[in-house]
């Protein structure tokens, strides 16, 4: 079981990285990790006795955020993120993995890696937590690849998300909803009323119907199928509404009465527990989906467990061979779609 990891991107880089590695390694054996960096920014990090199944690669160049993805892609060659990517393209890695520059993580997938046969728009999927249940995880995709989708698009991420859950959350039927304004059918516009019509006539998925924002954190299903565009809003609405949750929460608990801050010692570590059962760090990365091998992507703020349950994720992607189920699954339907055409 061979990763690549970029230990150059993310905010934290190399020392995040390498941290999560170093883990993985330690309690993994059967890994083979090739870690990608320069030299002398990761030479502070590494221990004396590095475990024998990590390998450190050395890169000349880092693409940084900000960056334009594709420029820097063809002026970068020698960067951790292009090399990373080119072991798994040339069979010297099964996954690759990096919290660095999202938009030239998708373009260099597609570039070194490749689209899979039959997916006519790779998308992210986002590992995402459920409130009422901290053992659960429900997937959000496409969490923001693609700006404008077609129905056809939609009905892929339907596919790819529920084979997502089964292979590696073990879920035999995992439950698929779209996200629209309202539950009924006919709600929506355009894009998902035709989408909800593909969906509801899919007979290799669980199709429940439509699913509303305000009931994705409470286990209403396993994977939201969504255009880029409209999750993407829903992640950042996400993210900024539980950011000023708790910093209003702690102001009150720390500004005002005595009460309030009684109130807060007494409930603290009811608090700390509640807050690591949504912890986004433990519950998965991000996938770039539709590509021919895993792409995994980690949140750009990312600490030493998010890269270590990162590696697992793709260990176990891999070891479920589910990108090979796929790779049939969709040449199979642009072989029906083909045979269709030529009917018509």
């Amino acid at each position: 079981m061979r990763i690549a990891i970029d230990a150059m991107g993310g905010d934290h880089a190399p020392e995040v990285p390498l941290r999560g590695a170093l883990k993985a390694a330690q309690e993994y054996p059967d890994l083979e990790l090739r870690v990608y960096g320069r030299p002398d920014d990761l030479a502070p990090y590494l221990p004396e006795n590095l475990p024998t199944n990590i390998q450190v690669l050395a890169t000349e160049e880092v693409i940084g955020t900000a960056e334009e993805p594709v420029k820097a892609l063809r002026q970068k060659k020698q960067s951790s993120l292009v090399l990373g990517l080119k072991a798994v393209r040339k069979d010297q890695a099964d996954a690759f993995i990096s919290a660095g520059n999202s938009g030239a993580l998708m373009a260099g997938a597609l570039m070194q890696v490749g689209r899979m046969k039959g997916i006519s728009r790779p998308a992210f999927l986002v590992n995402m937590p459920c409130f009422t249940d901290f053992n659960k995880s429900w997937v959000l995709i496409d969490g923001g690849a693609n700006v404008d989708n077609k129905p056809a698009h939609l009905h892929q991420y339907a596919l790819m998300g529920s084979a997502y859950m089964r292979a590696v959350k073990g879920i035999d039927q995992p439950r698929i909803g779209l996200l629209n304004n309202g539950k009924e059918a006919g709600k929506g516009n355009q894009l998902t009323q035709a989408a909800y019509e593909l969906l509801s006539q899919e007979e290799n998925i669980h199709f429940i119907g439509n699913v509303e924002p305000s009931e994705v954190l409470n286990d209403a299903c396993d994977v939201v199928v969504a255009d880029g565009f409209a999750a993407n809003m829903v992640l950042k609405s996400l993210e900024g509404a539980s950011k000023a949750f708790v910093t209003l929460l702690s102001d009150t608990l720390k500004t005002t009465s005595w009460k309030s801050k009684l109130a807060g010692l007494l409930v603290k570590e009811d608090l700390k527990q509640t807050f690591a059962g949504l912890n986004s760090d433990n519950i998965g990365a991000g996938v770039v989906f539709g590509v021919k091998q895993p792409v995994l992507k980690c949140h750009g703020s990312a600490k030493d467990d998010a890269f270590y349950y990162a590696i697992l994720q793709a260990r176990q992607m891999v070891q479920s061979q589910l990108y090979d189920q796929l790779a049939q699954d969709f040449e199979a339907l642009a072989q029906a779609d083909q045979a269709k055409k030529e009917d018509d």
